[in-house]
């Protein structure tokens, strides 16, 4: 399946000011991309650029403001950068011979989000790394440190070959959204329904993702809106292998299938997929527990512009709502946002599917929510729970 740009593996590049992190972005895309200048701080925001790696595929590499910014903007820089962990999967730290505590900062950082990492030592042609120094790095850290040159193409290959050797598999050998679940000429009905929030002239991207990944297992597919659902049924196809529905009219989708035809939803099927599956399931019953003045927190993946028909701000809030005939209030996080206040002051937290994020960006935002304790569910899983199909939209993951 063809990944978008936020579901590309991501590689962060972390220093000091003037360690040279433009420099070695520049040399590994071929082209110069990132500004590079003896001026501390010249790396203000977050750079971002796409690029291929032999053996890996299309990356992200992504560009961070100077660990040590002292400029007046430098601690929101400082902020930025160490923001940019919960997105990556393998970060690059560049340094000189002055590793020191702003290195093993970043190093922390790494060990927290369970990121695996590369220590480069930059502008080695300008002065060798220190043999003391390097035996003390290698030691403490059990980590062989690669000699970077601007002006030795041999070491840009050295470190696309040590990127190449750390960075998970899992990273970019993903498996397919439906792997396991249908065969070659299984046939499966997608219902997809339009409404106001629909984009206009187009499908929504989990629709857009299954409809490939279901090509790409040799299947068939048959896409219907809600409203020929039972006419397709009837006249057309009247068992298909699995039928995978938008949640929002899950209900009365479950209403028109045959129970001995597999259920499930786009949002539950991503969900699976991204790797929390098992917390969404365990999580979800607290919908059963929540009181009044209870505050959940909606985490969207993507920014987009609400409608009247949003699922996630305005028709998922009026369910839960209505199912718990309990005074809620309810929160809306967009993207990679921080969370509007300490995640303890949430009573449940509830994800939608993730299709614009990576494995690892779903994980890392999870983290502190998992951490704490605190039930988190899935858009597609909450729903289902709700109209008594909980049991059957998962049935088929617990084989």
């Amino acid at each position: 399946m063809n990944k978008g740009r936020e579901t590309k593996p991501h590689i962060g590049v972390f220093g000091r000011c003037n360690v040279g992190k433009s420099t070695l972005i520049n040399k590994l895309v071929g082209q110069e991309i990132s500004i590079v200048s003896t001026q501390a701080g010249t790396t203000t925001d977050s750079v971002k650029k796409t690029m291929e790696i032999k053996g890996i595929g299309a990356v992200v590499l992504i560009d961070t403001a100077g660990i040590d910014d002292n400029s007046i903007l430098g601690q929101k820089r400082i902020e930025k950068a160490l923001e940019v962990f919960a997105q990556i999967d393998l970060a690059l730290i560049a340094f000189n011979n002055d590793f020191g505590h702003e290195e093993d900062k970043l190093i922390e950082e790494c060990n927290k989000f369970n990121i695996p990492y590369v220590l480069i030592y930059t502008k080695s042609d300008l002065a060798q790394i220190r043999k003391d120094l390097k035996a003390t790095i290698e030691k403490k850290y059990n980590q062989k440190i690669v000699e970077f040159s601007q002006d030795n193409s041999k070491t840009t290959a050295s470190l696309t070959k040590e990127i190449q050797a750390t960075i998970p598999p899992t990273a970019y050998q993903t498996k397919g959204i439906l792997t396991g679940l249908i065969k070659k000429n299984s046939v499966v009905l997608l219902v997809t329904p339009i409404d106001s929030s629909a984009p206009e002239g187009r499908m929504i991207l989990p629709q857009v993702q299954l409809i490939r990944d279901v090509l790409d297992n040799q299947a068939i597919n048959i896409v219907v809106k809600e409203s020929e659902l039972e006419y397709t049924l009837k006249n057309i196809y009247p068992n298909p292998d699995l039928v995978i529905t938008d949640s929002q009219v899950f209900d009365y989708v479950n209403s028109i299938v045959d129970e001995k035809i597999p259920l499930t939803s786009f949002s539950i099927v991503l969900a699976r997929l991204k790797g929390s599956f098992d917390y969404y399931v365990k999580g979800t019953p607290k919908l059963d527990d929540l009181k009044d003045g209870d505050r959940i927190l909606m985490l969207e993946s993507c920014s987009h512009q609400p409608t009247c028909e949003d699922i996630g701000r305005v028709k998922l809030p009026k369910w839960i709502s209505d199912y718990s005939k309990k005074k809620l209030e309810f929160e809306t996080v967009a993207g990679l946002s921080p969370f509007p206040r300490p995640i303890n002051e949430y009573a449940m937290v509830i994800q939608c599917g993730g299709c614009v994020a990576t494995q690892k960006q779903l994980k890392s935002r999870l983290l502190p929510i998992i951490e704490a304790n605190i039930p988190v569910s899935n858009y597609g899983i909450a729903i289902a729970y709700m109209n008594g199909i909980f049991k059957r939209a998962t049935k088929m993951f617990n084989k």
